[in-house]
């Protein structure tokens, strides 16, 4: 490591704490050459795996295309917007864990629907019914019945 401010490579190390949230190690230093005192943190690098597409095409993991399904699913449903990050926070937690350096859709789409189902049960239909592709009214009574318990669908009277 080169000094920021004369650009000498002989530095000592004074001190090295690890933060309050154990994530990341800081360093005091000196220059041995002009005396000056710098910090250096350390911390992890996690990257997003990347999503291998069902045409076989590959693509950067997005955390706004994530809010955005989850939102366009939850539209004019009774969740905050709190619930949501955490949801996203969630499942970009299952992505960086699983350890893979690419996932497919149909992964991201699984964790997707496992949130949703949590959060809001007439939002988890709504995404089902497009990522499974539903055709006709069976799929959707099935899906519906999953999210109910076994409960059966009876109209309001």
């Amino acid at each position: 490591m080169k000094c920021p401010f004369c650009q000498h490579d002989d530095i000592q190390v004074l001190d090295t704490r690890v933060s309050e949230e154990g994530d990341a190690i800081k360093r005091r230093r000196r220059c041995v050459n002009c005396d000056k005192r710098f910090t250096t943190w350390e911390r992890i690098e996690l990257t997003m795996p990347y999503v291998v597409k069902k045409n076989g095409s590959r693509t950067e993991y997005s955390a706004d295309k994530l809010r955005a399904s989850l939102m366009l699913a939850l539209r004019k449903r009774p969740v905050a917007a709190e619930s949501v990050d955490k949801a996203v926070s969630s499942i970009e937690e299952k992505l960086l864990t699983s350890g893979q350096r690419e996932v497919d859709s149909v992964f991201v789409g699984e964790l997707v629907m496992a949130e949703l189902k949590r959060l809001d049960k007439v939002a988890y239909i709504r995404f089902a019914s497009v990522y499974k592709n539903f055709e006709d009214l069976a799929e959707f009574q099935d899906a519906i019945e999953e999210v109910g318990d076994g409960q059966e669908l009876s109209p309001k009277a």
